[in-house]
């Protein structure tokens, strides 16, 4: 015959990782993404229900000896509540795929896929693009631009702020586009009772004194590609004849810094085979050039490539990313911000509790808009021959199209990464890279996991010591 104990339920752990920051241990509970930092009971409770399966009323009386049972009862229902412990054996939990009519919040305008450099690594000239930019218009014109803010206020919904984003080739090529395309969104937006906001992405070489005093005027976020010191970026950062771009550029960086203080302006930095020195780069961008922060991204590559940055280069760009990751707790914890963006970011993340369904906004959020106007996943698939959702004077966006993409690249389709912690933050990866390595959008970037599962238990544990030594710091991160 059964006892009671035999026959009540038992606890078991639910999905987790463990880490100690500050002399506290924490548990990052992945299916919610959430952080539960772990008191002296909790922490004994936990290590008991790793060893073997108790029931709710073993466990209390096996701690009796030193804790209240009302207090254990305590514990055990938040630890209930929490997802640290259930019932029975946990079933894996992922987020669900949204409805096929979730709106629009960002649009990129492609306006040109043009460029006065030649940088040997731009996803430009990738495979998957470089054929299908033939027939295309050089530049977009001022009727598909219009067109694109009309698809991105009409997709959007009930969402009050909307993005516009300027790309390319080199984005200030069709300066005149994007001028007469901010204050047509500025005047369409404000008409739907909406805001909009706007940022581009430059190489620098165009910018002027008249172009930086526009940006300035409306607001528009910066980001400013460039690679570090003058021998570093010249490496792949060239003009078609063969020359560096840096002593160019960086004068007018200075001018933009100078001139232009309404929005963030950043530098973004890819790194490659010969230019993956993550520190000296660092330094020079913020303590040399002006920037405030500086964020940093590998070339997207097949590994043929001779740019290619490769395994063994990751593990010291790591090295790198950690250097710099520590001196951001260190700022952090005297209160102070500190520049190095990918800290940040995912620190940003983790402290909101994500827990993504897709690694990015691609088609969710977020389309791509070529100059011919056809619509896309996102900017980096412009013109290619995948992820094509429409065009924006030829029936707006494909809802089936967008539909499908949501339903076969959502997490749960991801089953290589169905056992991974770092599942919340990552999600199985850029779309792009997993096309060029792979040749499916849908698939994992596996070659970048064991980079991404130790470079989120760095920023958990940074986050660790920043909300036990200065809690305050994350303040800045909590949203309305």
């Amino acid at each position: 015959m059964s006892t009671v104990a035999e026959l009540a339920p038992s606890y078991q752990l639910c999905e987790h990782h463990a880490f100690e920051a500050a002399g506290t241990e924490f548990l990052y509970l992945v299916p919610s993404g959430a952080i539960f930092a772990l008191d002296p009971l909790g922490k004994e409770v936990i290590s008991r229900v790793s060893e073997r399966s108790y029931t709710r009323e073993e466990l209390v009386g096996r701690l009796s000896d030193r804790y209240k049972p009302r207090q254990v009862e305590t514990v055990l229902t938040e630890l209930e509540h929490s997802d640290v412990i259930s019932f029975g054996t946990p079933e894996m939990q992922l987020p669900k795929v949204p409805e096929r009519t979730f709106p629009l919040q960002r649009i990129v305008l492609n306006v040109t896929n043009q460029c006065n450099l030649a940088c040997t690594y731009c996803y430009e000239y990738s495979a998957d693009r470089i054929s299908q930019t033939e027939g295309k218009p050089k530049h977009m014109n001022h009727q598909v631009a219009e067109a694109a803010i009309d698809l991105l206020i009409h997709e959007s919904g009930q969402r009050r702020a909307i993005h516009v984003t300027f790309f390319g080739g080199e984005t200030l090529l069709n300066f005149s586009v994007m001028r007469t395309s901010v204050a047509y969104a500025k005047r369409k937006a404000a008409e739907a009772g909406k805001y909009v906001e706007f940022s581009l992405t430059t190489n620098a070489t165009l910018l002027t004194e008249e172009i930086v005093d526009f940006l300035s005027e409306h607001h528009i976020g910066v980001t400013v590609s460039i690679d570090g010191d003058q021998e570093l970026n010249d490496k792949m950062r060239v003009f078609k004849d063969g020359r560096g771009s840096y002593d160019v550029i960086v004068p007018r960086i200075k001018m933009l810094l100078a001139r232009h203080r309404t929005n963030s302006i950043g530098a973004r930095v890819t790194l490659s085979s010969g230019v993956s020195h993550v520190r000296r780069i660092y330094n020079h961008l913020t303590q040399e050039v002006g920037f405030d922060a500086a964020g940093f991204s590998p070339a997207t590559a097949n590994p043929s490539r001779l740019y290619s940055i490769g395994t063994q280069k990751m593990e010291a760009v790591l090295g790198g990313f950690e250097e710099l990751a520590w001196e951001y707790r260190d700022f952090a914890v005297a209160g102070k911000v500190h520049g190095f963006t990918n800290a940040n970011d995912t620190i940003k993340e983790l402290h909101s509790g994500i827990s993504k369904a897709y690694p990015c906004g691609a088609g969710l959020g977020l389309l791509g808009v070529g100059t011919a106007g056809d619509i896309s996943l996102c900017h980096r698939f412009v013109d290619s021959p995948v992820g094509k959702m429409g065009h924006v004077m030829n029936g707006g966006v494909d809802h089936d199209a967008r539909g499908e993409f949501l339903t076969t690249h959502h997490l749960g389709a991801r089953t290589d990464c169905h056992t991974c912690w770092a599942r919340p933050v990552c999600a199985g990866g850029c779309y792009h890279e997993a096309y060029i390595h792979y040749g499916e959008t849908s698939a994992a970037t596996l070659h970048y996991c064991d980079w991404i599962r130790n470079w989120n238990d760095l920023c958990l544990r940074i986050y660790g010591e920043i909300s036990v030594t200065n809690p305050s710091f994350l303040d800045r991160f909590n949203e309305n």
